[in-house]
């Protein structure tokens, strides 16, 4: 009986561990969302003088 216990417990301990692990892969995905660069502003074109100064 003492076996059969010590399963269930690592089994909940397993399940516990699962939630907490989606649980920071939810935040991570949250946080990565906020931080995201629309994809209009990456591609604008930007002109970059710094190179017709050394002419």
């Amino acid at each position: 009986m003492g076996e059969l216990n010590s399963d269930r417990g690592a089994s909940r301990g397993e399940q516990i561990q699962a939630a907490e692990h989606e649980a920071a892969r939810q935040r991570l995905l949250a946080q990565a969302e906020a931080e995201r660069i629309p994809e209009e502003e990456t591609t604008r074109a930007v002109p970059d003088r710094r190179w017709r100064r050394g002419r």
